[in-house]
């Protein structure tokens, strides 16, 4: 059973990566919803601080509330449906960064299908019958003695699918307060996955850009 859960969101100024006509690329910090959640104690989010500084800013998609780094809104409706078709056709690249418990091989690749665990929501599982097709490859940057850091490159955006594609593998992500017990849960005062690099392409003119947020453990 999960411990009882306070949200406390971190306080601070966006994080800007970038800025124009059409785009907001924010990095956004650990323990923060990117969008609001059903309690009124959980309205604060990352959607919520975005559009205050910038009342045109449009939600594009989202990260877990425990990941940090590159999260993109468009600022202005056509950007936000270019962008979302960009998504929806998996030409939206993104690269994770992640600490994991263990000693994973050097690269691979992860197809498990997932769906909401509902008695337990909002975990997710591995279910060959109903769950949707979820696809992960990555490959060891550094290992040390007991966890190994590692690139994590989704080809499918299934909620919590690098984390559960990890413990499936037998190697959780540090600190994952969902899916890590033990030595694993305890290594990190964090969850230790980040959304390191998005690339797509820009709105207005089609030019492939890039945006990298450095990660923070």
């Amino acid at each position: 059973m999960q411990a009882e859960f306070t949200y406390a969101p971190p306080r601070g100024p966006l994080d800007v990566l970038h800025l124009d006509e059409d785009l907001l690329v924010l990095n956004k910090p650990p323990g923060l919803l990117s969008v609001p959640g059903k309690a009124a104690r959980h309205a604060d989010c990352l959607e919520a601080r975005a559009k205050a500084a910038f009342p045109g800013a449009l939600l594009v998609h989202r990260l877990d509330m425990d990941t940090s780094g590159v999260m993109i809104f468009a600022l202005n409706k056509s950007a936000q449906r270019h962008l979302g078709l960009q998504f929806e056709r998996r030409q939206a690249e993104k690269t994770y960064e992640a600490l994991v418990w263990g000693q994973p091989a050097d690269q691979g690749e992860v197809s498990l299908p997932l769906i909401v665990d509902w008695p337990n929501r909002p975990l997710q599982m591995v279910d060959h019958e109903r769950g949707k097709p979820a696809h992960t490859r990555f490959e060891v940057m550094a290992r040390e003695a007991i966890h190994s850091r590692l690139r994590l490159m989704p080809t499918t955006g299934r909620s919590h699918q690098l984390r559960v594609h990890m413990l499936a593998l037998g190697h959780p992500v540090l600190g994952d307060r969902f899916y890590a017990t033990g030595e694993a849960l305890t290594a990190a005062p964090r969850l230790c996955l980040h959304a390191l690099t998005l690339e797509i392409y820009h709105p207005a003119g089609g030019a492939r850009i890039a945006f990298h947020a450095p990660c923070p453990f």
